[in-house]
């Protein structure tokens, strides 16, 4: 509810445009309760114009429209070739991220629970995981993806702003998964640069 990148921006439209379906739908629900129990002699309507347009064709439109909705913004949330990215890794484990990007020289830089981006850039993260399946997320800047043995996933992840935003495991992984979490750092162009001379921790 919170959005600060454009990913958590589209997934915190869809949320309430989905409520807003969502609360049509029970508000008509329940006016068509409320009539069921007046008196018959005051019913005006046949019983299969309710059942068609109100059991079928009200809900189907709502519903159509929510998905259709959902497909087209959903589609934008995809990595896509056309757009540079900052290429990351992040290998998960119990209970910790490993994170490595390339340096600004040779080499690549690693880090263990801090992911270190440049803010107002999108980046790729490539997941996948050492044990079991784990789940990066950080609700403020896009929706939740698995990182599953022996697979590749990708999550395109942005921070509109510099700041630090935090991180999590959303799929239990095991006892120690309540503290599986971590930082993503979001630079701006100065602490990028230092970043990729410099390393991080």
């Amino acid at each position: 509810m919170d959005p600060a990148g454009p990913a958590a921006g589209a997934i915190n439209t869809i949320w309430w445009v989905m409520l807003a379906g969502a609360t049509a739908i029970f508000l008509f629900v329940t006016a068509l309760l409320l009539l069921a129990f007046r008196p018959r002699a005051s019913h005006d309507a046949s019983v299969r114009r309710w059942i068609v347009g109100g059991g079928l064709i009200f809900p189907g439109v709502v519903l159509t429209a929510l998905l259709t909705f959902a497909l087209v913004v959903g589609e934008r949330l995809l990595p896509r070739g056309d757009v540079p990215a900052v290429q990351v890794a992040a290998e998960s484990s119990q209970y910790q991220w490993s994170f490595t990007q390339p340096a600004a020289g040779a080499g690549s830089i690693r880090t263990k629970g801090v992911l270190h981006i440049p803010a107002g850039r999108p980046v790729d993260v490539t997941l996948t995981s050492r044990d079991v399946i784990h789940a990066f997320w950080v609700p403020r800047l896009a929706g939740k993806l698995d990182a599953i043995p022996g697979h590749r996933n990708v999550l395109r992840i942005e921070a509109d702003a510099p700041g630090v935003y935090q991180g999590v495991c959303a799929e239990y992984c095991g006892v120690g998964h309540a503290g599986h979490v971590f930082r993503v750092v979001a630079h701006d162009p100065a602490g990028w640069a230092r970043f990729q001379r410099e390393g991080g921790a």
